[in-house]
């Protein structure tokens, strides 16, 4: 009698899915990890990882390997050498030089071209030279959006039919805070009013928040604007204009908000304001709406795709349209129950679950 064939094996390099203050594509990797770990596929998983994972991670066969310097080309590339997996996925990083013969990697966005003032220069080279290898020696390739795998066609070449789209998820344990007391201790911990806009994301020139600063002037002097996130690359432009247009006291930089606010101040917020330039997929626009804030977001890259019919899109340059758009949110309430109601109704598109299952496919598909 034959014996039932052994359940094939599949390697994650899950090194980004355990780091304090994690951004998107931290993010993205930790949440993707336990959604597959939670999943029904008879995969086998062992994760990669350089420190000790928090609860979350069980059901998997957990590799911890420590390594100062060269994580992924050196010790990850030995481990794939000495016991290698029947596929690895890397979600969040590149691949490396050492490898199985079947691999996945996400791609998030190729923003670092279209805008390489917004990086310093040796970020960026790196990013196109790690991105021209994942698409050139990865099996497939999944991207976030229609919008990046546009982008991976046009700027690198790959072909179509080796790229698929695999939405990311939100945290579906995000809600509207209906609690007034709750939303009114987490306004006073920042010292905010009752009416402000929100913008969630690292202060760097590709967020193109400085459109909202002059948009600020038009609105009345009651209201005010939050930009909570970490200071990133070539921000202190943006406190000059600040200082320059003189509004300091009605613009608060509270930086990274934990994870524990986040509902709170959205929910208390007149709109989620996202000029952005370009994203490879815009999280913070479904956080937004499924904590019940309007939306106000750029009509660019992947934005629309993902905001659907649940927000105002504009160009992110138009000045005057920010300034209306904010004002309108602001005396209108049945416009901002109308955007509420049709965020809320956009968000069954995005699940973990979803994106783990297009995972899971993909590798059925590739013959693991």
């Amino acid at each position: 009698m034959d014996s039932p064939p052994l359940t094939r094996l599949i390697g994650v390099d899950a090194s980004r899915a355990v780091v304090s203050h994690p951004t998107g594509t931290e993010n993205y990797s930790r949440r993707l990890v336990e959604a597959l770990l939670n999943s029904d596929s008879a995969y086998r998983w062992r994760l990669y990882l350089r420190n000790e994972p928090p609860p979350g991670f069980e059901g998997a066969e957990l590799r911890v390997i420590r390594f100062p310097r060269l994580w992924t080309h050196l010790r990850l590339s030995w481990e794939m050498a000495l016991r290698p997996p029947d596929a690895l996925f890397v979600p969040a990083h590149v691949l490396p030089p050492i490898r199985p013969q079947v691999t996945l990697v996400t791609v998030h966005d190729v923003g670092y071209l279209r805008f390489p003032r917004a990086h310093p220069v040796v970020q960026r080279l790196y990013l196109d030279i790690s991105t021209r290898w994942n698409v050139r020696v990865a099996t497939h390739v999944l991207a976030d959006s229609e919008a990046t795998k546009a982008d991976l066609v046009s700027h690198y070449g790959a072909l179509p039919e080796k790229i698929s789209v695999a939405y990311p998820g939100y945290d579906e344990g995000l809600g509207p805070v209906d609690d007034p007391t709750v939303v009114e201790q987490v306004r006073a911990r920042y010292g905010l009013g009752t009416k402000y806009f929100i913008h969630l994301g690292t202060i760097q020139p590709r967020k193109n928040l400085s459109v909202l600063v002059s948009a600020l002037s038009a609105l009345s002097p009651d209201v005010s604007l939050v930009f909570a996130g970490k200071r990133g690359w070539l921000s202190d432009d943006l406190f000059s204009r600040v200082r320059s247009l003189g509004v300091e006291d009605r613009i608060v930089f509270p930086g990274y908000v934990p994870e524990t606010d986040k509902a709170a101040l959205l929910s208390g917020a007149l709109g989620f304001v996202f000029p952005s330039l370009y994203e490879g997929f815009g999280l913070p626009v479904l956080e937004a709406q499924a904590c019940g804030c309007p939306v106000v977001c750029s009509a660019t890259s992947s934005l629309s795709e993902v905001a659907g019919e649940g927000a105002i899109l504009l160009s992110p340059d138009d000045v005057a349209g920010w300034a209306r758009a904010m004002n309108r949110l602001a005396s209108d309430p049945e416009l901002r129950a109308d955007l509420i109601q049709r965020g809320s109704a956009n968000l069954p598109r995005f699940s973990w679950a979803k994106c783990a299952q297009n995972v899971i496919h993909t590798l059925e598909s590739l013959g693991v």
